[in-house]
């Protein structure tokens, strides 16, 4: 079990107050304010200012345990601000380098008994974090019910799926703000006076995912996943939760570029991380989705010797670091019954000893999946002997997986669920294999703390497309604002064979029900533009690797470089478009994508080094087709003086590789 020490305390710029009993704290910048009160019941509120206008009315916080009350009888015993300045380095991430710059209120609150209460408060210039650290003179606490509200005073409108503790894979609802009657978190949202904000949480690691739920007093505040027994939360007396964050900003696309998740985690457990590095992959995985190939043996099977030897010879041509392997191991026959899987056998058709020795002749990495189907205690048993033996096998990523309900009724979600993860996470680094986590609990931040949790899923991803209604552009131009902002995910873009007529003609079997009318949403320009847009550190060319083969728009890919310095939104709306501009090394990458609706955006490109010219290749939608899967191809000299203009088809896309000249 991981526990976060009970205070965190880092280089204290200003003395604290000394016995004083100081309630209130703004941000660096002076635009945001907290107050913290407490009325004559001993019940604690705290409320929040944004340029000088209520943005958090009066709103309870506390909790319900069934050992000692948290909610009510406290009185304030001090109270004290500190303001804390550090610049750190990300062995990855959008930007290497992260200012962690904000003030800090920490009020104590205690009782008779000896039982303290604080409430930590960490402002920033693009919002807060709070969180609370308890001593009490008891064992151990059953936490029944968290109270944090978050009473908004400003209606608005809002973007969230809605609360569900066992799956993230739901469509965004776009709803006026006084009607959400629960939702999760990312909670995106956008005041009737122009805040644009999002509550999350942070560092969660020993206790169950918050979602909102309208409460009794009709204002939106935490839920917590339950265990079996109807009790969230099994804490020691002395403890400390996850952070309650509200990231803030002017413009939607500073919630993007906010690095608030990132700086309310602890620096990294791991001193090394020499061997985590960010790359990009192609996989036996797409034609599963698709039909055309199975996850079990047999005539079909994609997990194959002879299709893994092609995949790393693809990989190794294509300027791509690794291969995904999905079905390569016995027990999907399992699948929807025991849910038992080996975890260390492959199929007889599959020669992962031959395999893992091409690959490191071909200095291609091998990716080995872990499907689990929930089966908790099956795979806890057996995870440490198997992560051992991928290493032995020159493994770097692990690639898991949790397409089913968990044993014995635990929720994906709950305090249960959010601890399995973690050992999983732990014992990947041991192992030094990095993680790509699917089914997952949410992005709280952890990579800060665990850099080898490097992606995951935790949205609807790329093979909704394959068996469902699919995946609109709306909601491809409502992710980076909602759920991108708890961190980076696996969605697996880049279909270039956006109707399946290469699927069709292979023969596809209908195995999730009718497939017959699926397809992709978006452009082909889209698709490309979408290795920028949704960031991952493992980026995955997810098509049948045939679709790729001689293609001149996947020169995009094969340029890339994922392992970036420094990113950027530059431009966005909320469900209507994103431009995102990143740079690695020498070279710069944009991608930009629209709603169902064509749009125009002068970019201008003052982002890029001064006094360099780069040669642009520039991949956009084909205005004069209809054809999704048109596209076209044009070069320019272009400097940080020059405004680019960027026109997508309705759907569509456009992605733009900066190359200096030498």
């Amino acid at each position: 079990m991981y526990l976060i020490p009970l205070l965190v305390w880092g280089a204290v710029m200003s003395c604290c107050v000394p016995f004083g009993r100081q309630t209130e704290v703004t941000s660096p910048d002076g635009r945001s304010e907290v107050s913290l009160d407490v009325d004559d019941e001993g019940r604690i509120f705290y409320r929040v200012l944004r340029d000088g206008r209520e943005l958090i009315r009066k709103s309870m916080l506390g909790l319900q345990t069934r050992e000692y009350d948290l909610e009510k009888g406290f009185e304030i015993l001090d109270g004290r601000t500190s303001t804390f300045d550090e610049e750190w380095q990300q062995p990855w991430g959008e930007n290497k380098s992260v200012r962690n710059h904000y003030n800090e209120l920490a009020v104590t609150l205690g009782k008779d008994d000896g039982g303290r209460l604080t409430l930590r408060f960490r402002l920033f210039d693009d919002g807060l974090g709070l969180r609370y650290e308890w001593e009490l003179p008891t064992g151990e606490i059953r936490v029944e019910r968290e109270l944090t509200e978050f009473d908004l005073a400003a209606d608005g409108e809002s973007w969230a799926i809605p609360a569900n503790f066992d799956t993230y894979e739901l469509d965004y609802r776009h709803m006026p703000l006084g009607k959400v009657s629960d939702a999760n978190t990312p909670f995106t949202f956008k005041t009737t006076d122009g805040i644009y904000g999002s509550i999350h949480e942070a560092a969660l690691y020993d206790y169950p995912e918050m979602v909102l739920r309208r409460n009794e007093r009709g204002v939106l505040a935490a839920d917590l996943a339950p265990l079996p027994d109807g009790v969230k939360a099994y804490v020691p007396n002395r403890f400390t939760t996850p952070w309650r964050t509200i990231q803030l900003g002017d413009r939607a696309v500073d919630l993007i570029n906010s690095a608030l998740i990132l700086n309310l985690n602890e620096p990294s457990k791991i001193e090394d991380t020499s061997w985590i590095r960010p790359h990009k992959y192609v996989g036996v995985w797409w034609g599963m989705h698709l039909g055309t190939q199975t996850w079990t043996m047999g005539p079909h099977h994609g997990a194959t010797t002879e299709n893994a030897l092609r995949h790393i010879d693809f990989a190794a041509e294509n300027n791509l670091g690794g291969v995904l392997f999905e079905g390569w191991n016995r027990g999907w026959e399992n699948w929807g019954g025991s849910q038992s899987f080996d975890y260390m056998k492959p199929y007889p058709d599959f020669d992962v000893e031959r395999i893992a020795e091409y690959a490191r002749e071909k200095g291609i990495e091998l990716w080995m999946h872990n499907e689990t189907g929930g089966n908790i205690p099956e795979y806890e048993s057996l995870m440490e002997q198997a992560m051992g033996t991928y290493a032995k096998w020159g493994v770097h990523t692990l690639k898991t997986g949790y397409a089913g309900g968990f044993k014995e009724g635990y929720l994906h979600h709950s305090q249960y669920g959010v601890r399995h993860y973690q050992r999983v996470v732990e014992c990947a680094a041991r192992h030094h294999l990095m993680i790509d986590a699917h089914e997952p609990i949410k992005d709280t931040g952890i990579r800060r703390t665990w850099p080898n949790m490097m992606t995951r899923e935790g949205a609807r991803g790329m093979e909704w497309n394959a068996w469902s209604e699919g995946n609109s552009a709306v909601y491809l131009s409502t992710l980076p604002f909602v759920r991108l902002l708890g961190g980076p995910m696996d969605y697996t873009p880049g279909i270039f064979d956006i109707d399946y007529s290469t699927a069709n003609r292979i023969g596809r079997i209908p195995w999730n029900g009718d497939n017959s009318k699926c397809c992709v949403k978006t452009t082909l320009a889209r698709q490309l533009a979408n290795w920028v847009i949704i960031y991952s550190p493992l980026q995955m060319a997810s098509d049948l690797i045939e679709n790729y083969e001689n293609h001149p728009a996947f020169r995009f890919f094969r340029d890339l470089d994922v392992d970036c310095d420094w990113s950027k939104a530059l431009e966005g709306e909320i469900g209507e478009y994103i431009v995102v501009a990143r740079r690695a090394k020498d070279r710069f990458f944009v991608g930009a994508g629209t709603d169902d609706r064509a749009r125009e955006v002068k970019l201008k490109l003052d982002f890029l080094s001064p006094g360099v010219t780069y040669r642009a290749l520039i991949y956009a939608d084909d205005p004069a087709s209809d054809d999704p899967e048109s596209y076209l191809i044009r070069e320019q000299k272009l400097s940080a003086d020059d405004v680019l203009e960027i026109r997508m088809a309705a759907h569509g896309g456009c992605a733009v590789s900066f190359i200096p000249e030498k």
